[in-house]
Order: structure tokens, then sequence, then C-alpha cells
């Protein structure tokens, strides 16, 4: 799950933000019991990409850089959502949305904040104005970000519920 997602966040064509490592994020936190091993999973799948990314930027094959500086950020952020997904209490639709909500408006919100106020981020000027500016333009990637998550939470919390089921699905059918 981990190499899979890794590559699919590096492949060409993708919109930026359509990825399955905040779904990954969630999903280990709500799911794995050992902790450890829950805030692992998402960074190495993210550590992994970005490995990738910057092997073919290296090589004159991408225009994304896999490492830069202040990247580390990208990744605290990134075991916070996996932290605030062990209070999942219970694995249910609703809570499986409002995190899957959560994770990605989280990181929209710290993240262009961060951008904002390390530098005027992008070139804009540190004003009001400015950090308004650095909001609109990471709207196109939050959301992808946002729809990517709930797909891909859809797809691991359906698959884990459906691999974990006692009875055959013919035993439902009651006529």
């Amino acid at each position: 799950m981990v190499v899979l997602a890794s590559v699919y966040r590096a492949l060409p064509g993708r919109p930026f933000g359509f990825a399955p490592q905040w779904a990954i994020a969630i999903f280990a936190g709500a799911i794995v019991s050992n902790r450890g091993l829950a805030l692992l999973l998402p960074l190495l799948s993210m550590f992994i990409s970005d490995l990738i990314y910057h092997l073919l930027f290296i090589n004159s094959l991408g225009s994304v850089p896999g490492f830069y500086e202040g990247q580390w950020v990208n990744y605290l952020l990134f075991s916070g959502v996996t932290l605030l997904s062990f209070l999942m209490k219970k694995v249910s639709v609703r809570n499986i949305a409002r995190f899957s909500f959560y994770g990605p408006t989280a990181f929209f919100i710290v993240s262009n904040f961060l951008v904002w106020a390390g530098g005027g981020g992008w070139g804009y000027p540190k004003t009001f104005n400015g950090l308004l500016a650095t909001y609109e333009a990471g709207l196109p990637f939050y959301r992808w970000s946002l729809i990517s998550t709930l797909l891909f939470s859809t797809v691991l919390f359906a698959s884990w519920y459906f691999l974990l089921r006692k009875e055959p699905v013919a035993n439902e059918v009651k006529m």
C-alpha cells in the first residue's frame, strides 16, 4: 500500500494534491493498533514519493524537486493528522468523512499560513491581502486533496471492512 501510494503520488500528469497520503494517515491512525507503525506508514509513503520526485528532478525528468527547505513541516503536519485520527473512537461513514475533511483542511490552513509567514509566500506580500492571495493560490491543491482523501479513504476503509467480515455476504440476504 505504501509503495503503491508513493509511486502514484509521483506519477506525471496527476493533479497536484490528488494523492492517497492523507487517506493513509487517517486510516493508519484509526485502524493500526501499533501507534509507531501508524505514524510511520504515511511518513514512509511521503518519503518514498519525495525520493522518486527528487530522482526525476535531478535527472531532468521532472520539474518538481523532491526535497526542499522547510519540507519537514509537511511531515510534521502528516504526523498531526495521524495523531488526530487516533481520536476516531468508532469507525463509521460519518467519522471517516469528517476526518477526511479535517486532514486536508488543517493542512491547507496551516501550510499556506506558514508559507506566507515564512517570507511572503511565493512572492505574496506579508499583508492581509498577501495572506488571502496565498490561500487563493492554494485552493486548487486543497480541492484535489479533499476529493482524493474522500475517495482513497473510502477505498481503504471499505476494503478493510470487507476483508475483515466474518460472515459471507450471501448469508445477509434474507427472504
